[in-house]
């Protein structure tokens, strides 16, 4: 099933994507709540969908970095004992098709094209062999990141949040696929595409921690909320590790696949 909330008449909804484009809305849940239910109900009624918005409005935004083997090789990084955590802001949501905003203070703006996780219960001290039981659902997501903020001590750099919490630069959507649609996130496919361009191509095998081990770590030291949502970390294939490094900029366009979640795209624009 996909989940989506969405602009109507007006009105902000949330409800089910049916097979012909139009949505069933959802009976038990208001839109500005950061959660689905987890056995959501829906009206027999049909709507248009006059604009996708961010599918969900996160408690938290865990994000994890160096979490492919082949993304920690490109930045001449070793592979993390433990899942590296940072936190994105929740001022930094977008939704589907709105602009990633280059902000004035950075020229180093990079792509990140991730899978996210969507918890739907609350998880503390979960074993990895229940961490499935936790997932509420999947979209796909970019985290977009201002590499000279992230790294270059004289911008107050060094930290990964700092870099990574400018307005607009946590792109969701398009939808949330639920669980029981994807039996094992550990074999799908990620592909970010710039301008049309094929930036970054590769397996979510290739994390160093999946998404049960990502559930067990975070759960043992904090409590996951329902409505919580962790950014699983990127494949090889980021500007900055490129040569020349490829900066986002005004007039791009950013396209994220996911194998059985959906595509996601922003336009690039200057704040």
């Amino acid at each position: 099933m996909k989940l989506i909330r969405f602009r109507f008449g007006g009105r902000t909804l949330r409800g089910r994507l049916n097979a012909d484009g139009t949505a069933s809305p959802m009976l038990n849940s208001h839109p500005d709540d950061p959660f689905f239910p987890l056995e959501p109900a829906f009206s027999e009624e049909r709507f248009a969908v006059d604009r996708l918005l961010a599918p969900i409005l996160p408690v938290d935004i865990l994000g994890i970095g160096l979490n492919y083997r082949e993304h920690a090789k490109e930045g001449k990084s070793e592979s993390p004992p433990v899942p590296l955590l940072f936190i994105k802001a929740g001022s930094c949501l977008n939704h589907p098709g709105d602009s990633i905003p280059v902000p004035r203070l950075s020229s180093q703006v990079d792509f990140e094209g991730e899978l996210a996780v969507i918890i739907g219960r609350t998880a503390k001290d979960v074993p990895r062999s229940r961490a499935l039981e936790y997932v509420f659902g999947y979209t796909c997501a970019n985290d977009v990141t201002a590499r000279d903020w992230q790294r270059e001590k004289d911008l107050g750099g060094g930290q990964f949040a700092r870099g990574k919490s400018f307005d607009g630069f946590c792109p969701l959507g398009p939808w949330i696929v639920t669980a029981d649609e994807v039996p094992d996130p550990g074999a799908l496919w990620i592909r970010t595409y710039v301008n049309g361009s094929l930036m970054q191509d590769q397996g979510t095998a290739d994390m160093i921690f999946d998404v049960p081990a990502l559930i067990e770590s975070l759960s043992s030291t904090m409590t996951l909320r329902p409505g919580a949502v962790i950014l699983t970390g990127t494949p090889s294939g980021v500007g900055f590790a490129r040569t020349p490094p490829v900066w986002l900029k005004a007039g791009d366009r950013v396209r994220i696949d996911i194998e059985g979640i959906g595509s996601l795209e922003n336009p690039v624009s200057q704040a």
